[in-house]
């Protein structure tokens, strides 16, 4: 029954996933034990240092990180596609959809962010 999908490895890598789209806040509701271990909690730090980090540097691993996903996305297909046993199509998709979600999130930080820099630049002196 290797075939079929992993249903607490599914849940897990969603709960991940859903904790690294919410890096500001934390949804009303959500149980610590919800949250998956090693995500960024409201307030925490980031990076290793301590530092507060720049927005412009959180960005910067935010989108580092967009890429990684895809990067990882991209070489299990491929992988998939030239047969590797070793990869299931299962893993496939789930790094599929990451890629996905994590892309969508990023374009929706990015029309925010240009949306409050026009309401900022059209704010009266």
């Amino acid at each position: 029954m290797s075939d079929r999908v992993d249903i607490n490895r599914l849940l897990v890598e969603m709960r991940s996933l859903k904790a690294q789209t919410q890096v500001f806040n934390k949804p009303q509701g959500l149980a610590a034990k919800d949250i998956a271990p090693g995500a960024v909690h409201p307030g925490q730090s980031v990076g290793k240092s301590e530092a507060p980090s720049s927005f412009g540097n959180l960005m910067q691993k935010a989108i580092d990180k967009v890429n990684e996903t895809q990067q990882v996305s991209a070489t299990k297909a491929q992988a998939y596609t030239q047969g590797n046993p070793n990869v299931d199509i299962t893993d496939v998709m789930i790094a599929s959809q990451k890629a996905e979600v994590s892309f969508q999130a990023m374009v929706q930080v990015r029309n925010k962010l240009i949306e409050a820099y026009r309401e900022v630049m059209n704010m009266p002196l």
